[in-house]
């Protein structure tokens, strides 16, 4: 009896002991402007209002720069690593790297800012082999589609910083680490609304 309750005891010390999920930290850049424009955005054009996906190009490769944005709760929920396009198939771009360029010309190789709206789940031969395809919303990004620019994952994406390294280029897709594009996808699939995807520069 006394070793069945020294065994309990372990039990529940150990359960309640349990190291707590770590917090998503703050972005260092202030949002709060844009994060304002897409919910009137979403509510303006009946999509989710739950949260939506913002892709800051203009921070550095190998740091965290797409952000997963709670409206209900005003908080980034979850963030990771993103490609951008090499944008070197008409011009030698020395810089691709460090800066990145953008053009909504077909064969580019540049990734494109502007709104997106996430739309149908496809198969890829990419990462986890799903793909969401994204249909560009502004005068910047409209041609998406026919340059098939998707959201899918990549196994040479990392999912955590690799700074002062830089994440690889893509063709102009915003490509994740396959463990982000499964959390993505959970969510995209669970949403009855078209969800928001705004690359910003």
């Amino acid at each position: 009896m006394f070793r069945l309750t020294l065994f309990l005891i372990v039990i529940l010390l150990n359960f309640g002991s349990a190291a707590p999920k770590k917090a998503v930290a703050a972005p260092s850049k202030d949002y709060s402007s844009i994060h304002a424009e897409a919910l009137e955005f979403c509510k303006q054009q009946n999509f989710c209002t739950a949260y939506y996906f913002l892709v800051d190009l203009s921070v550095h490769s190998g740091k965290n720069r797409f952000y997963v944005y709670s409206f209900n709760q005003h908080k980034v929920t979850a963030q990771n690593l993103v490609t951008h396009g090499s944008c070197d198939a008409f011009e030698d771009n020395s810089t691709k790297y460090e800066k990145v360029k953008f053009s909504n010309r077909n064969d580019s190789h540049c990734s494109s800012a502007g709104k997106y709206k996430v739309g149908k789940r496809d198969y890829s031969s990419w990462g986890i082999k799903v793909k969401y395809w994204l249909h560009g919303l502004e005068s910047t990004n409209n041609n998406a589609q026919n340059r098939v620019i998707v959201l899918h994952s990549w196994d040479a994406v990392a999912d955590t910083e690799v700074y002062p390294d830089y994440s690889p280029l893509s063709w102009g897709c915003p490509a994740v680490a396959d463990s982000f594009m499964h959390e993505l996808d959970v969510k995209l699939q669970a949403t009855d609304k078209p969800v928001l995807l705004w690359i910003v520069e």
